[in-house]
């Protein structure tokens, strides 16, 4: 069916007892920028384990500046310590050797770089650094808030950080890392080139190779731990990326559903081992897109095959894991036409009648949080369990072809805890590549 046809067939709109659910559950929110005042309105989850912060786009600032406000609410008055995003891993400890005050790990190049790189390389993240780096500097050092990527796409900068760190700590070690990896080594620029030349050109894959590297580096973790427990974790992360990524890009020629469901796998597996490591009682702040942290289950994703961060937190923890989607009607969003293609501020179309988003605009609150997980409102979760359309921008937004690139099926109620909603907003400030004026030489961009 072609996308004319899809735009004209009637669809399902919002019934009157959800709209007036809506209208009497939502409770206004202040602009973000009130940091302070906005996060207080998120309280009520600070008893939670893992509280996962979602976005309907890549490119919106109001997300950006909205989940700063409740992470800074959730470190400042909640005891949580760990920040995971939906970045790389060496990528984002740039960012979090800026923000714990420590010496920034060995790299290639800048951070960042690779499309699309205004996602985490824009003014709204930069300001969260700032603040999470001036909050740490009073905190003792092991309980200082943490900031790491979660992410599976980093292959050649992932190599590179494993034998930086076996150079220092166990240089025969790194001899012999070298030798492994090197059957990915002229694919780790271009990893999508290597699966496609082993799923369809009969090159053998190299994932005995990286699993030894990875049981190695376990294997002699009581005496790496002795001497930099920190490094040691960062390098075995770095490992299990390197593991991840030779899967990931074999599994991309073999299907969707495969390749997301190892990539968000990883995800989730990453989120545990970051916990564990921070200490007993760990409590985490994870910032990704709707599609990752809405529990999978609850969405055409899930009933086609595929499952996500959210679903394996929700198995995981149960109550003491908070999904909170986040929605938006019109404005401006950062993107790209195509993967790979420069980045455009765009228009961002009103939502579809038959979609939640044009349910939230017509309760005509600018700003609200619906919350139907600790409300007294069954009324609320029953209405939200109508199945209806839901909007989800990615670094791509191809405005032509909406409903079919950007719309997909969800019951919200069973997808999220509660939903957070700006009826209008605009597009992130990315940042250049130079390094600011005066900022110092840890500073996590434009190195």
């Amino acid at each position: 069916m072609s996308e004319t046809e899809l735009r004209e067939r009637p669809g399902r709109e919002a019934s009157e007892s959800l709209l007036r659910a809506l209208r009497d559950a939502g409770e206004p929110l202040p602009v973000p920028e009130q940091a302070e005042e906005f996060g207080a309105m998120f309280d009520r989850f600070g008893d939670a384990r893992v509280v996962l912060l979602g976005e309907a786009t890549h490119g919106t600032s109001e997300f950006y500046r909205a989940r700063a406000a409740i992470t800074r609410r959730l470190i400042e008055r909640h005891g949580f310590t760990v920040v995971a995003v939906e970045a790389d891993w060496p990528d984002a400890a740039r960012i979090d050797a800026y923000c714990r005050h420590h010496s920034p790990r060995p790299r290639r190049g800048e951070s960042f770089v690779r499309f699309p790189t205004w996602m985490w390389r824009n003014l709204e993240v930069l300001e969260f650094a700032d603040w999470l780096r001036g909050h740490n500097e009073a905190v003792e050092a092991d309980r200082r808030a943490s900031f790491h990527g979660l992410d599976v796409y980093s292959l050649g900068e992932s190599i590179h950080a494993v034998l930086a760190y076996l150079d220092k700590a166990d240089p025969d070690s790194a001899a012999m890392a070298r030798q492994r990896y090197g059957c990915l080594m002229p694919w780790q620029d271009e990893p999508a080139h290597y699966g496609k030349a082993v799923v369809y050109g009969g090159l053998r894959a190299c994932e005995e190779a990286v699993i030894g590297q990875l049981r190695e580096l376990l294997s002699k973790r009581l005496a790496y731990l002795g001497s930099d427990g920190e490094a040691w974790f960062d390098a075995y992360q770095n490992a299990r990326i390197v593991r991840a990524a030779e899967r990931y890009y074999r599994a991309m020629y073999r299907g969707a559903n495969e390749s997301w469901n190892l990539r968000d796998r990883h995800m989730f597996e990453t989120l545990q081992s970051l916990v564990a490591h921070r200490g007993v009682g760990s409590k985490a702040v994870v910032w990704a897109h709707n599609s990752h942290v809405g529990n999978a289950a609850a969405t055409a994703m899930g009933w086609h095959g595929q499952f996500n961060i959210g679903e394996l937190c929700r198995l995981a923890y149960g109550d003491e894991a908070i999904l909170i989607g986040f929605g938006t009607d019109t404005g401006t969003v950062a993107a790209a036409s195509d993967w790979g293609a420069d980045m455009e501020i765009k228009s961002v179309r009103p939502a579809r009648p038959d979609s939640y988003e044009h349910a939230f605009r017509r309760t005509g609150l600018s700003r609200s949080l619906t919350d139907w997980r600790s409300s007294h409102r069954p009324e609320l979760a029953d209405a939200l369990r109508e199945p209806l359309l839901e909007r989800a921008i990615g670094v791509v937004y191809r405005p032509e072809s909406e409903l079919l690139s950007h719309y997909f099926e969800a019951v919200l109620a069973e997808q999220f805890d509660a939903f957070v909603w700006f009826e209008q907003t605009k597009a992130v400030t990315p940042l250049g590549h130079e390094k600011p004026h005066g900022a110092p030489e840890t500073y996590p961009f434009g190195l």
